[in-house]
């Protein structure tokens, strides 16, 4: 099938465009709803949209007084920085009103008696929720009907799949995810858009998630660039004006990571990431060498194991009922349920020691630079791709940035990853927009 063209619409853009007077809530959503309806039906991206709810919430902040709350059930404000921003919800996620049902006929016709936090707060920036987004079964491998904006028949990656594809397809720009191994990562690098990872424990919680791992689960967030995911991320934590874009890094120190001693990296991924370093060593970088292999491939399998563990307790009523799961979900609940305590805490404690390795190294780098995903989005829509160049940096509960910008001959995106310290984020999303710019060729 022919490469799929799709144009999006910068979060930052849209929302100075709102702000400004140039556009009205209304239109804003009407918008969005024009652009599903022409896409939807090849994508697939959406499980329910919430057609009537977002309009009523946009006509509320349309006719409310300028700046002043809309005083209507949307709980919108109309001067919020994100006002008559339409935006997705992973079906994980509660939104008051609406099913949330995973992915699963388990939960089918669950509805949430009220909003996620992160909901809440994104209504009362002004955004309006345009409905949710499909995932994979409990956000896990089983794939939803999803297709890759870019090539219909390739995958869009799981199990945030509808989010990024969505945002991919220019229908919202800005999306809900989360990740508990590569769940954000690799869609957002197959689906060629910005994807961050907030780190575990940090502003951004998962309450009013249907969760996975306690330990693992994180907020994501999905939209057309990098400084679109930063506008966001400030926005959602107490920002009091739109930001510009993020200025450039001075010298940065960048640990380059392969990703090999986990995983056969395409070589047109490789040939990304070597680009991506050496624009980076002419700009200014400096390039830090480090011992991967002695590193990653414990921390990869630490992640596995407590993922499994704590799945099989998170979802011990679901995995009474393997008929109705998965043969990956119900395996992996399986292999939970035959991990021993002992094991469980000596992942823990890997995870614990390795964290405060890790923080010391990115005391000294501004962030490791590596693949997001092995290779391109995989043809074929039974499997969503591999999560484990994710799984090591998921286990630490570090910030990770999806930096799109790369494609291969066919038009595939190509995502890399910036992993940070969860203490400068401002430097993270420097790099990751100083990145971002200097890309856009393809890569044969």
């Amino acid at each position: 099938m022919p490469e799929m063209r799709y144009e999006t619409t910068a979060l930052s853009a849209l929302a100075a465009k709102v702000a400004e007077g140039g556009l009205s809530a209304g239109r804003a959503v009407g918008g969005a709803l024009e652009r599903l309806d022409a896409t939807e039906p090849g994508i697939r991206a959406w499980v329910r949209v919430d057609r009537d709810g977002a309009l009523d919430a946009a006509r509320q902040l349309d006719t409310a007084p300028s700046g002043g709350p809309s005083g209507g059930p949307s709980g919108g404000s109309a001067g919020g920085l994100l006002r008559g921003i339409p935006f997705g919800v992973k079906d994980i996620i509660d939104v008051r009103g609406l099913p949330t049902e995973c992915g699963s006929p388990l939960r089918r016709g669950r509805v949430a008696a009220s909003d996620a936090p992160l909901v809440a707060r994104l209504r009362q920036l002004g955004a309006i929720p345009l409905g949710k987004t499909v995932t994979t079964e409990f956000a896990y491998f089983a794939p939803g009907p999803t297709r890759n904006p870019h090539h219909l028949e390739h995958t869009p990656g799981g199990s945030s799949s509808g989010s990024a594809a969505a945002v991919a397809a220019g229908v919202v720009p800005l999306a809900l995810g989360s990740q508990t191994a590569g769940s954000l990562t690799r869609p957002a690098a197959y689906c060629g858009v910005a994807g961050f990872v907030a780190p575990v424990g940090g502003p951004l919680d998962t309450t009013g998630f249907a969760g996975l791992s306690h330990t693992l689960d994180a907020v994501g967030l999905l939209t057309p660039t990098v400084a679109d995911v930063r506008l966001a991320y400030l926005a959602l934590t107490g920002a009091d004006r739109l930001p510009g874009p993020p200025g450039p890094p001075e010298r940065p120190r960048l640990a380059v990571w392969p990703g090999t001693e986990l995983a056969e990296v395409a070589d047109t991924m490789r040939a990304a990431l070597k680009r991506t370093a050496d624009r980076a060593v002419a700009d200014g970088a400096v390039l830090v060498d480090i011992d991967w292999a002695t590193r990653t491939p414990r921390l990869a399998e630490a992640h596995a194991t407590v993922m499994a563990y704590e799945a099989a307790r998170a979802l011990a009523t679901e995995g009474a009922h393997p008929e109705r799961l998965s043969a990956p979900l119900a395996e992996l609940l399986a292999r939970g349920r035959a991990t021993t305590a002992t094991d469980y805490r000596h992942a823990l404690s890997v995870a614990e020691r390795e964290r405060a390795a890790m923080l010391a190294l990115l005391g000294d780098v501004d962030a490791v630079l590596g693949p997001a995903a092995p290779g391109p989005a995989p043809e074929g829509l039974a499997a969503t791709g591999s999560p484990v160049l994710s799984r090591p940096w998921q286990l630490l509960g570090l910030p990770a940035l999806t930096v799109p910008g790369h494609r291969d001959g066919r038009g595939l995106p190509l995502g890399l990853q910036l992993i940070g310290h969860p203490d400068r984020l401002e430097r993270l999303f420097s790099l990751g927009h100083a990145i971002e710019q200097a890309t856009g060729q393809s890569i044969e």
